[in-house]
């Protein structure tokens, strides 16, 4: 009996941990995907970074919630010496369940602007 209980609680414990790990990695993997769309639905020519903005908030409302589309910043920048849009996400890191203690999750997405 005492075996049994010891046990099963560590075995709920490893249960819940491994629980854990996989929703962080899959908002991680959500924000990282939602990052990188909007970066290259940005660098379309005929758009600019701001409709990229608005297209990760998008995606990330529909897939998670509000809450991790909060922080949500583009812009235009150059990474070795070409001309990108850089999508950056900054999210709640989900320690309990989608709600916890705060924690932030800091994602980017950058994608070659088209030239007009």
């Amino acid at each position: 009996m005492v075996d049994f209980a010891l046990v099963g609680g560590l075995v709920t414990v490893l249960f819940v941990a491994v629980l854990q790990l996989t929703l962080v990695l899959h908002v991680r993997n959500t924000l990282v995907d939602s990052a990188a769309e909007g970066a290259r639905y940005g660098a379309l020519s005929g758009h600019d970074p701001a409709d990229g903005a608005e297209r990760s908030r998008l995606l990330i409302t529909q897939s998670l919630s509000a809450a991790y589309a909060r922080g949500v910043s583009a812009q235009r920048t150059r990474l070795d010496g070409l001309d990108v849009v850089r999508i950056e996400v900054q999210a709640p890191l989900p320690l309990v369940g989608l709600i916890g203690p705060a924690g932030t999750l800091t994602v980017r997405g950058h994608a070659l602007a088209e030239a007009p």
